[in-house]
C-alpha cells in the first residue's frame, strides 16, 4: 500500500535569510570604520620601504612650527624628558615613535633620540611608505 504522508520537509536550504544579514554586517562595519579617529597628528612624514612599528607605547611628533607633541598633547622641550618618563613608566616595551614632519631641522629630532639613547628607550623614526 502506497501511504504518503502530507508534511513533506524539503532539503532545499533558502539562502536570502543569510544574505540579509551579510548584507547588514557589511553597512555596520562601513558605517562604524568611518567613525575611528587615529591617535596622530597630521603631518608630512619623509618616505621610506621600512615596515612599520605594531607596538607603539609614546609617541613624539614634532611639527614645521617646531611645537613639540606627545601623543597628541603639546609640550615644552623642556618638560618632554619628565613627561616621557611618566607614560614609560608601567609599560614593558619602553618605545618612543618619533614623528617629524618633513622640513624640520635635524637638530629637534636628535633631541628627542638624546633622551632615548640617555634613558635606554628604543626609539623608532616614523615614515610614510613608498
Amino acid at each position: 500500500m502506497g501511504l504518503r504522508t502530507r508534511n513533506k520537509v524539503s532539503p532545499n536550504f533558502n539562502m536570502s535569510s543569510m544574505t540579509d544579514i551579510v548584507f547588514l554586517l557589511l553597512i555596520f562595519f562601513m558605517l562604524t570604520s568611518t567613525l575611528v579617529t587615529t591617535n596622530a597628528l597630521d603631518l608630512v612624514l619623509p618616505s621610506s620601504k621600512a615596515k612599520s612599528v605594531k607596538k607603539q607605547t609614546v609617541s613624539v611628533s614634532i611639527d614645521k612650527s617646531l611645537k613639540h607633541y606627545i601623543d597628541q598633547d603639546e609640550v615644552s622641550v623642556g618638560s618632554m624628558e619628565n613627561i616621557i618618563h611618566q607614560r614609560l613608566a608601567n609599560s614593558e616595551d619602553k618605545v618612543i615613535v618619533l614623528r617629524v614632519e618633513k622640513g624640520v631641522p635635524i637638530e629637534y629630532a636628535v633631541k628627542v633620540m638624546d633622551i632615548a639613547y640617555q634613558n635606554k628607550y628604543k626609539i623608532v623614526l616614523a615614515t610614510k611608505p613608498e
